[in-house]
């Protein structure tokens, strides 16, 4: 006998074509062994009119058809049919139901008594947790006995941001990674974004790596935190203490920053910026001491913007401030997240794909790596509006604190 055919009829709304999601929508039905057949398909006119998609699907059996819906939700359809979200209650803290659906990056609703509801908290791969008629995001490690999450593909309504279609205005951020973009283009549009964001009323935050201070780019960074620029910096223990070293000894990694020669026990200079900060008291004592009087660190400190250093297995010291329980720094980095507008990554691919994963799609990422490889696995964190710049970090920052402190 053959196996019996199941059908569903899908609907998607938005911008459809800019996005590339129409032909992706149709993709994932032929990738699992299916068939779709457009019920009805309108077109959006204007930048501000959103294309309809009606669409009915059909796999050959159950389980592949509840695969392919699982894909088709990220990509933004819902199932016609008007059911409210399946709700499965979780039995044992930080052990979810076999089918519990995992959210993506991307806006979401759930149907709830007969209603949408927005669900809070957005980020990729946690649990919707439904609770008095409010859902939110939840971490695994983070669901407790008696909490209510969605499973299954039901009643769920994904909103994938769209690409940019004022092409013209915004031309680089429709572009993916390239690495013949000149970087002054880059910084430039860059340097519109920052400004754009901040007249929103939404953050800045800057993901950095040791490279920057290592390539040139602290006293870049440093100004940009200083003419307020940048409202937050997340990295791990690395940055701080070469930014340290460089105010404290003119080094970097041993090398001079002044010529790039080595200096003599140079190599040991990052253990010895590491004391000084430790025989300070932190930090923040050895900027108000005076010790300290120059750096990233340094203006953040006299500027009172936060940044969070997460530690690591290699970590020498670490910092006093270095925050070495990975829980706790994932939660301090999702904090600052937070009503942020532009991420701009540089030369980090671990804390700007962890950055990435945390973020809902509508924050815009800008990563910025002399490493093409870094830059594609920022853009493919399904963050709609990610753009990579493939350019020395140093001199990027450089020219973008120039371009803005100047204008």
């Amino acid at each position: 006998m053959p196996n019996p055919v199941f059908q569903e009829v899908v609907e998607a709304e938005g911008h459809l074509i800019d996005s590339h999601l129409m032909e992706r929508i149709f993709d994932t039905v032929v990738e699992y062994g299916g068939r779709f057949e457009v019920e009805q398909f309108r077109i959006g006119r204007t930048n501000s009119e959103a294309s309809y998609l009606r669409l009915k699907v059909e796999a050959p059996g159950r389980e592949l058809m509840e695969q392919m819906l699982q894909q088709l939700v990220g990509l933004g359809c819902s199932p016609v049919e008007g059911s409210d979200a399946q709700l499965a209650t979780v039995e044992r803290d930080r052990c979810a139901p076999e089918d519990f659906y995992s959210t993506t990056n991307h806006r979401t609703l759930i149907r709830s008594q007969q209603r949408w509801i927005e669900v809070e908290n957005q980020r990729m791969d946690a649990l919707v947790v439904v609770e008095e008629g409010r859902a939110e995001c939840r971490r695994l490690r983070d669901l407790r006995a008696g909490d209510r999450v969605v499973a299954g593909m039901r009643g769920i309504r994904v909103l994938p941001e769209a690409k940019e279609r004022d092409r013209l205005a915004f031309a680089f951020m429709s572009n993916g990674v390239s690495s013949e973009r000149q970087v002054e283009t880059a910084v430039r549009q860059t340097a519109a974004l920052i400004q754009q964001t901040l007249g929103q009323g939404r953050k800045v935050l800057v993901v950095a790596g040791p490279v920057v201070v290592h390539a040139g780019g602290a006293p870049g960074l440093a100004l940009l935190v200083r003419h307020g620029f940048v409202q937050g910096i997340l990295s791990g223990n690395a940055l701080g203490v070469h930014d340290l070293e460089a105010a404290l000894f003119g080094t970097s990694l041993g090398l001079r920053l002044s010529d790039g020669r080595q200096e003599e026990h140079g190599h040991r200079n990052h253990m010895r910026a590491i004391n000084v900060v430790y025989r300070c008291g932190g930090i923040r004592a050895a900027v108000e001491s005076g010790r300290v009087k120059s750096g990233i660190m340094y203006e953040c400190i006299r500027n009172e913007v936060p940044f969070v250093l997460a530690g690591s297995l290699r970590d020498d010291g670490p910092l006093p401030e270095t925050i070495t329980d990975m829980n706790e720094a994932q939660d301090a980095y999702a904090a600052h997240l937070k009503d942020a507008g532009l991420v701009l990554c540089l030369g980090t691919m671990l804390h700007s794909i962890a950055t990435g994963n945390m973020a809902p799609s509508w924050i815009r990422f800008v990563c910025v790596d002399i490493n093409p490889a870094v830059v594609t696995k920022v853009s493919d964190r399904g963050t709609g509006q990610a753009v990579g710049v493939i350019a020395d970090v140093g001199l990027f920052v450089a020219l973008l604190a120039k371009t803005l402190v100047q204008e």
